[in-house]
């Protein structure tokens, strides 16, 4: 899944060697889906609460104990984008009060892959 001998996947290489316009349009690059998954993944709490959802599906009070430092409203927040962007389901149980809790899609569980193999990449670059 290379090409040739660079180690640099397909998809990536075809973009590369097609090159890109001198100038990027702004339109352009904010429509880019690549885009908006680095800005998604770049929240400071986004990549913490897919790895808890990763576990398994947790309560939302479950996850506001074990994110130290964030406020209720962006633990809201940003399970709210999750679940805009189709990688977390929430789960309301018919219960007094009503239950409340949050796992991965499947389409969040794929991401998973992806993000582990950056993490093992990063790993490797920092004991190098």
């Amino acid at each position: 899944m290379s090409d040739g001998n660079t180690g640099v996947p397909h998809m990536v290489a075809a973009a590369v060697s097609a090159g890109l316009p001198g100038k990027v349009p702004v339109a352009d690059y904010e429509a880019c889906p690549v885009t908006h998954a680095v800005r998604m993944l770049g929240d400071k709490w986004t990549l913490l609460i897919l790895m808890l959802l990763a576990e398994r599906a947790h309560r939302f009070n479950e996850l506001h104990r074990r994110v130290d430092g964030i406020s209720q409203r962006m633990l809201t927040r940003t399970l709210r984008t999750l679940e805009d962007d189709g990688l977390v389901v929430r789960t309301v149980f018919p219960t007094v009060p009503p239950g409340v809790e949050y796992g991965l899609t499947a389409r969040g569980r794929e991401l998973l892959v992806p993000l582990s193999a950056l993490a093992d990449w990063v790993v490797r670059d920092s004991a190098a």
